[in-house]
């Protein structure tokens, strides 16, 4: 894992991530590495690029560390430069490659990641500039975007933020996966600055999530909501990657559909939350168990190793594929798993995980992982990035497990003495 983190998927980025030319981050790059179409900037990559490099600077010391932070900072001042919206407040949906704006949407997914990544970048390097966007970021969402009425937010915003329209463009839809990296997001925002008022945004979307999102009793999740968070089919949204990416299935009459990646995700996103916030939750902390539980039973597969993609609660898998970002999720989920609870059975789902997407999803002479592969790991589509693939999933989930491995390699150590 260090050997794949370090030799292969920082170098990957370092080198051809960066835009030399005019700032921020490229993503585009086909099975060899080589760029391939267009260049536009989406919010939400050139964000998680931005957290990435500064996240992954905490590994580094000296020249090394010095580099992952000018890259991070040359990309922080093409998000401050040209995302940003000087009239309305928020960041741009999409800018051209030069930084132009294409979509003055404010998605409340992209905003999310904007704190998260800001919030980040000041924890590595101090800058009150980050943490100060961060903020306002986080009031404009509780200003535009927060559903004081039911709860939660609104998702589908635009320029001025007035909401979408229905339907497709999902003025009238919230989601798990917005809302958990919005938890996510607040989790490091709170980390960030202590203030109160983060403190009890994270909190109430802790209570939200499990409220609303999740089944406790059987441990998943589902997918999406009216406003009022009554269960509805979910669809393909505009500005999103499931209506973007290159193969699609659209599973459109059951209301409990379940991402099985998202579970295991989820189960390690509020045992960092519950962390940061320093408090025992033991209403919630068996659902911790259960989103693993159900994913082991349901969503795993014990044949060839990996996790898939969807199903339906708890009956059938419907998508057998296997995409890049849920298996470097679980990766992270079944170690937590593993390391809280010492139950061989997570250990034995990351070890099987590990071994596929090493095997598999690893392009180990290019040095990122493809994008989907089928059941047996044969490639789908080889990506190496695209407009919503960069350094995030693959980079920090190495870098989480390896935070984990370090921890069981102590405990270990301590019991021989």
């Amino acid at each position: 894992m260090e050997k794949t983190l370090f030799e292969k998927i920082i170098p990957f980025w370092a080198s051809r991530g960066i835009d030399q030319e005019y700032g921020g981050y490229l993503l585009n790059f086909d099975e060899n590495g080589k760029p391939y179409g267009g260049t536009d900037k989406y919010l939400v990559t050139q964000t998680r690029m931005l957290w990435g490099f500064s996240h992954l600077s905490r590994w580094k010391q000296g020249a090394e560390k010095d580099s992952l932070y000018q890259h991070a900072r040359q990309g922080l001042q093409f998000l401050l430069n040209h995302f940003w919206d000087s009239r309305f407040g928020g960041f741009y949906w999409k800018v051209s490659r030069q930084g132009d704006p294409i979509d003055k949407a404010k998605l409340t997914y992209g905003e999310t990641f904007a704190i998260y990544a800001l919030s980040e970048y000041y924890l590595r390097f101090g800058d009150k500039t980050a943490l100060e966007y961060a903020e306002k970021t986080f009031d404009l969402l509780q200003i535009y975007a927060a559903d004081t009425l039911n709860g939660g937010y609104y998702e589908n915003i635009e320029e001025n933020w007035e909401r979408s329209k229905d339907g497709f463009y999902a003025g009238d839809r919230k989601s798990l996966d917005i809302h958990m990296h919005l938890m996510e997001a607040l989790t490091t925002l709170y980390q960030a600055s202590g203030k109160e008022i983060h403190r009890r945004k994270l909190i109430e979307s802790i209570e939200l999530i499990m409220r609303h999102m999740v089944n406790q009793d059987i441990g998943y999740g589902y997918n999406q909501f009216d406003v009022s968070f009554h269960k509805i089919p979910a669809i393909n949204i505009y500005r999103t990657w499931n209506a973007e990416r290159e193969t699609n299935e659209e599973i459109s009459v059951p209301v409990d559909t379940t991402s099985y990646g998202h579970n295991v995700e989820l189960s390690w996103l509020l045992d960092r939350a519950f962390e940061v916030l320093r408090q025992e939750t033991p209403e919630y902390r068996p659902v911790l168990r259960k989103l693993l539980d159900h994913s082991l039973q349901y969503g795993y597969d014990f044949e060839y190793g990996g996790i898939y993609r969807d199903g339906i609660a708890d009956k059938e898998v419907l998508v057998k594929d296997k995409e890049w970002w849920q298996n470097f999720e679980s990766l992270v989920g079944y170690l937590n798993g593993y390391v809280k609870y010492q139950d061989e059975a997570y250990a034995e789902a990351f070890e099987r995980t590990w071994v596929f997407v090493r095997d598999n999803f690893m392009n180990m002479e290019v040095g990122e992982s493809r994008q989907l592969l089928d059941r047996q790991g044969e490639s789908i589509v080889g990506n190496m990035g695209n407009a919503w693939k960069g350094i995030y999933h693959t980079g920090r989930a190495l870098s989480e497990c390896l935070e984990r491995l370090t921890l069981l390699n102590t405990r270990e150590d301590e019991v021989d003495d």
